[in-house]
Parts: structure tokens; sequence; C-alpha cells
């Protein structure tokens, strides 16, 4: 049974939900409810009217009114609401010009999004702003290397092939694990301990990587954040001594960044968000730096939108599985939920034995994890509850 203070706390929710028009019916709002209306509104009636009306002045007059804006919403709403909103006044208003000025920056708060904003502005940037935009990009970097580097660290690591083993091991490359599972059957109760029969050690340092990785990543404007993602998780692998990493960006020229991995903030900064597709120019050029494609992993990025010759496209992929690369496309590597992108290209590269399917942040390690496995993608992306363009042969 619902009180007279519950009804009356539904009534200001449903307020603040359905905006000034629902004054009547609903009563109205004070205090902080109402502050929280006012942002609400700011954006939302009349298309954001009033965050806008100062606009046709230029930038100078309407920038102080949007950074308090910034300031409000971040004061009333959680981060998650907040992050929703800034991304809906960019879009809505067209404020991404508001973006090259120090005070705004200083006001939003980061996000991959604003983050993919900055990476379309890099060019235009002013000097006078290019070190706050930075410092905004190098703070969400940090978090999503918080938040994904020792996931990715560990799936990796966990998967590498550490089957070459030996039996008279040095004292560093003893199994510790193995050696005593394998010897428990000589457990001595007198000495409470384990007489090691057997060593069971890991081979010697790998003079060369165990895998070869090969990221590919569109960089056309509806892949901005799959950008962002793909350039940390590159980082992280880059970093790793058994896995040699080598990431490609491409519209319709292809950009080697495999130099930039080791600072993810100066490689989005070298990336240009928009322009034609030319994914068949991409995969050739990929191809070109495979050296051992049975140990390789190529994963290529992209809504798969082809400007390019898509039957050259085809024929590549064809030679690139025939050869014993694992070759996998992921439609999109955000949250952002079902992507768009060509259904029937998709399909006729499940058919090459290229599954292809979007995939999120968290669990691109187990993607990896799987591949360097040599799992069956189409069975792990299954088990994930993720849907492929169509089963591979």
């Amino acid at each position: 049974m619902t009180t007279p203070v519950d009804d009356a706390a539904r009534l200001r929710r449903w307020r603040l939900v359905l905006g000034s028009e629902a004054q009547e019916s609903c009563g109205g709002l004070n205090g902080p409810e109402q502050e929280m209306d006012q942002a609400l509104s700011a954006l939302y009636d009349q298309d954001g009217q009033g965050l806008a009306a100062d606009r046709r002045a230029g930038r100078g007059g309407s920038a102080p009114k949007v950074a308090r804006w910034l300031g409000d919403i971040r004061k009333y709403f959680p981060s998650s609401v907040v992050q929703v909103l800034q991304k809906d006044a960019l879009e809505r208003l067209n404020l991404r010009d508001m973006l090259l000025q120090p005070e705004m920056l200083q006001n939003v708060q980061p996000n991959v999004h604003l983050v993919a904003n900055l990476m379309a502005l890099s060019h235009v940037i002013p000097a006078g702003t290019k070190d706050t935009a930075r410092m905004v990009v190098r703070q969400v970097v940090d978090e999503l290397m918080k938040r994904m580097e020792e996931p990715m660290r560990s799936a990796v690591t966990g998967a590498l092939d550490r089957s070459q083993r030996n039996r008279r091991p040095r004292l560093a490359e003893i199994d510790w694990h193995r050696t005593i599972r394998a010897n428990l059957r000589h457990w001595q109760p007198t000495h409470r301990t384990v007489i090691p029969e057997t060593l069971h050690g890991y081979g010697r340092k790998a003079r060369r990587p165990q895998r070869e990785v090969v990221l590919c990543i569109d960089q056309s404007g509806s892949m901005a954040n799959s950008v962002v993602y793909a350039s940390i998780f590159g980082g992280v692998m880059a970093s790793l001594p058994a896995v040699s990493t080598k990431l490609v960006v491409f519209d319709t020229a292809v950009v080697d960044m495999t130099e930039q991995l080791d600072d993810p903030v100066d490689l989005l900064f070298g990336v240009q968000l928009g322009g034609g597709t030319d994914i068949n120019g991409a995969v050739a050029y990929c191809q070109s730096l495979i050296r051992e494609p049975r140990n390789t992993i190529f994963v290529l990025i992209s809504d798969l939108y082809e400007g390019g010759v898509e039957q050259q496209l085809q024929r590549r992929a064809a030679e690139l599985v025939d050869s014993g690369v694992q070759f996998v496309t992921l439609l999109a590597l955000s949250d952002e939920g079902a992507p768009a992108y060509d259904h029937a290209l998709a399909a006729k590269l499940a058919a090459l034995g290229v599954p292809s399917f979007a995939c999120t942040p968290d669990a691109f390690p187990g993607l990896m994890a799987a591949a360097i496995r040599r799992d069956d993608i189409n069975a792990w992306a299954a088990g994930q509850g993720m849907v492929t363009s169509a089963k591979g042969r």
C-alpha cells in the first residue's frame, strides 16, 4: 500500500520525465528538482533552444551558458546519465565547435564519445586548446586502461602456447603448479613435502613471439568508439613480449600506426576519422605484413560498407583463411548495441570462414584468448550470446 509521500514522489518523477507540459497534471517542482528540470529543459524542450538561443551571436556568447549547463548536469545527475546528456547535446545542437574552447573541455565529463569528437577535431583544434584536449583524452585512456589492461593481459598470457616443456628445467623454468600436481603421489607425510620425481618446466624463453596479431580498423566516423577501444587493447598486447602486435587504420588510405602503440593518446590524435572506405586495400596491406600465417590472428574491425573492390576483398579473405590465418571481423568494438553493417558482405565472408559479429570491450579479451587457443570462434561467440552473421565453412 502506497503512502501519500510515495505518491507525491512518483508524481515528481513523472513531472521530470514529461517536462513542463505535465505541470498541471503532476504538479510543480521545488529546490534541486526544479534545477534538474531546468537543466533537462535547456536541452530537450524545443530542441534545446535554451542552450542554443545565444548561438546566433557566435560561439563567444553561447559558450558560458553551455559551460554552466555542463556543470549543472554533473551536479544533479550520476555519471552514466551525464554521458547520455552530453552525447545528446553534441548531436542535437551541433555543439562540436564549442569543444575547441578550453573552458568547455574543462567542464565536460570525459568519456569515449567525447574522445571520438576530439579525434574528429584533432586537426582543427586551436593551439590554446590542444593541451586541454590531450589532458581530457589522457584521462579517458587511463580510466579504460585501469579497467581493461589486467583482463586483457591475463586472457592473452593464459592462452598462449606454453607447451614447449622440458623434463630438465632450470630453477627459473620450473612450472611449479604442474610439477606439484604430477608428483602428489610422492607426498611424504613425515617430512610434509612432495618429492618431485619428475620436473615439469617451460621451454627456453622464446626468441620470437608466439603469436602475431594484426588489428585493422575502419576509421570512418561510425567506427569512432571502436577505434578508441581497439587502440587501448592494441597497446596492451604490444606490451606483451610473446605477442607481436600491429595496428593499421584505414579509410580510402591505409596508415600503419604500429609505432604509436606505446602511447594510445598519440595514436588517437593521429587517427583521421571520416572519409571513404577501401577495405580491400587495407586487407591487402595487412596481408603483406603477415609472415607466419598459422601463428597469425587478423582482426578486421569494420561495418563492411566497402567502397573498394568487393570481389578482390573476398578473394583475399579466402587466401588468408586457406593459408591458416585466423581471420575475424568485428562489426563494432563498443557498448553501443546492435551496429549497422553490410549484412550481405558479412554473410559472404562468413561463408569463406571469416565469422562476423559485434563485440563488447569486456568480451574482447576472451575473444583473443579463444583465437590464440584456436578455438572455434563461431562456437565461442555463440557461447557469449553473440550472433554471428552466418556459419563459416
